[in-house]
């Protein structure tokens, strides 16, 4: 696996992949940096070696080009972040952006417009890859959160490069962590599964049930499995036509020797809102009219001790809607778990929007052995997929 420590970037122009997609508020701050502080580490490394960076990312999705998605709205934020001054360029292939590359100096940071400016990008495009690599000597990929699509940036732009291409050090680090927990993990090892629905953790619940001891299923895919088992759910959210699946997955979880938990008592409510009446009900029997929101106090007991038992700890998905105050308590109780696991030598990975919004709104972020940038890339990865942007570069 090639990294950054296999070049000495001197006199050399970096390309960069980064993944700068940022959320911004309506007058265009960008309202959460993290991907822009994870791809620090990167850019300085090259450009302490005299090299200098050429930055390409996409933001948002834009039809043609847009105006409230151009990268230029972020240059202050980057700036200020790595510390040095960036330029910006209105395009990112043609006359002007290779005139740009070409007058950087080293030390210098270029950032080009938007990417999805332009459909070819996402068409993977060999054309409009190969004037992307005009614009660098080197080609690093340091965007993991969109190392799943076999775009032009991410993917094809790596032919052009043959013998000088690497990995940047979010995207080692990235591959390292989802490498510990599926391939070299201490044992016992836990996968954490929450969010809504089963049949979008279908395949990663398949793939990693060769590699983990313990699966704790909780949020609302929780009552796909209660109601398959006979279980009274209330108006509480399932998926009827994977009750069948849920039932198998069970089966094949039995036989492999893993321990699943499942939520034992649940926080119910009487309307899917912050001002709604609540009580405690056992899981199996939720009356009419009363749907489950989040981990009852039994549960939270129950996963305490199963975390704290366990050395690798994977966690993707919420127990409940922690969007809404009144059932946060669930996801926090597990952060907060997972925390003291951490603190007594366990190795906790947190992927996934939800889980990611989660650990960041709650101040668990610095208390897990790492947070991953990217959903549905590591999603794909505990899938047992292959990435394009990952075996571009090993390829």
């Amino acid at each position: 696996m090639k990294t950054l420590q296999d070049f000495n970037f001197k006199d050399k122009k970096a390309i960069i992949r980064v993944d700068f997609n940022v959320p911004l508020n309506n007058k265009f701050e960008v309202t959460d940096a993290t991907r822009i502080e994870a791809a620090k580490s990167t850019i300085i490394k090259i450009l302490e070696d005299g090299g200098s960076c050429v930055l390409m990312s996409h933001l948002g999705r834009p039809k043609g080009v847009q105006d409230e998605f151009s990268l230029r709205h972020i240059v202050k934020d980057i700036t200020k972040i790595i510390g040095c001054t960036v330029n910006f360029v209105d395009d990112c292939i043609g006359e002007k952006a290779e005139k740009a590359a070409a007058e950087l100096k080293n030390g210098q940071i270029l950032l080009l417009e938007n990417l999805r400016f332009y459909a070819e990008e996402e068409k993977g495009d060999v054309a409009f890859a190969e004037k992307l690599s005009k614009l660098g000597d080197i080609y690093v990929n340091d965007a993991f959160g969109t190392a799943h699509r076999a775009h032009a940036s991410t993917t094809i732009i790596a032919q052009f490069f043959e013998g000088k291409k690497c990995f940047g050090e979010l995207l080692v680090r990235e591959i390292e962590s989802i490498d510990k927990v599926l391939n070299n993990s201490e044992r016992p090892v836990l996968a954490i599964l929450g969010g809504a629905k089963v049949s979008s953790k279908i395949t990663v619940i398949e793939n990693i049930l060769d590699k983990v001891d313990h699966l704790i299923l909780g949020g609302g895919m929780s009552f796909t499995f209660i109601k398959a088992h006979g279980g009274k759910i209330g108006n509480s959210i399932c998926e009827d036509d994977k009750m069948e699946l849920a039932l198998e997955i069970l089966k094949k979880a039995k036989e492999k020797g893993v321990t699943v938990h499942i939520p034992v008592d649940v926080v119910a409510a009487d309307k899917f809102s912050n001002d709604a009446n609540t009580q405690i009900c056992d899981i199996n029997n939720i009356p009419d009219g009363w749907e489950g929101v989040d981990a009852g106090p039994k549960s939270l007991e129950l996963f305490d001790a199963v975390v704290n038992q366990c050395k690798t700890i994977l966690w993707n998905g919420p127990l409940g809607v922690f969007e809404m105050e009144k059932f946060a308590a669930g996801t926090i109780a597990l952060g907060h778990s997972i925390d003291k696991a951490t603190k007594n030598g366990a190795f906790s990975l947190v992927g996934g929007g939800d889980s990611v919004a989660a650990v960041k709104q709650f101040g668990f972020e610095d208390k897990v052995s790492y947070v991953s940038t990217g959903g549905g890339a590591m999603l794909e990865m505990l899938e047992g997929k292959s990435l394009p942007g990952i075996d571009a570069i090993l390829n």
